[in-house]
């Protein structure tokens, strides 16, 4: 059982997985949903807060890498700049998970000129707010469908 949370962990790690898909996953397998919300949420906040506070870096691999994929990466720029220029860091932090992914919108943030201080704050809260609601619904969710049967 306990390869199963350290699965919960690194799942929520990895960009595109993240808390949206590991939480209900961790909670519907039987976890204990508690331990599934945390790990998620720190396993999720850890690879975040490094991507922010290695931002330089990230930022010189990450575009040579989009070189190859500029097509297709436009449309989801140009969503998160809509989103940037409309609510600013705080929008794009808590529509971040469920529009782009976090990871993406804590680097477009930082691309767009956002201390790494406000980008770490807003996007830490945003990652606990959806893993509390993630976990929420998936439990109150679950216990709807068992209670029906």
């Amino acid at each position: 059982m306990v390869v199963e949370y350290i699965l919960i962990f690194i799942g929520a790690a990895v960009p595109w997985f993240e808390i949206g898909l590991v939480i209900p996953l961790g909670i519907l397998r039987g976890l204990s949903p508690f331990w599934v919300m945390l790990l998620a949420f720190f396993g999720n906040v850890s690879t975040v807060v490094a991507l922010i506070i290695g931002f330089d870096k990230f930022k010189l691999w990450y575009t040579k890498r989009q070189k190859k994929k500029e097509a297709s990466s436009a449309k989801r720029k140009e969503r998160a700049k809509r989103i940037w220029n409309k609510y600013g860091l705080p929008g794009l932090a808590f529509l971040g998970p469920i529009v782009l992914g976090i990871h993406i919108a804590a680097f477009i943030g930082m691309s767009l000129g956002a201390s790494k201080y406000w980008t770490i704050l807003w996007m830490t809260i945003s990652l606990l707010l959806w893993t509390l609601f993630f976990g929420i619904v998936t439990m109150l969710g679950f216990d709807f469908v068992t209670n029906r049967w």
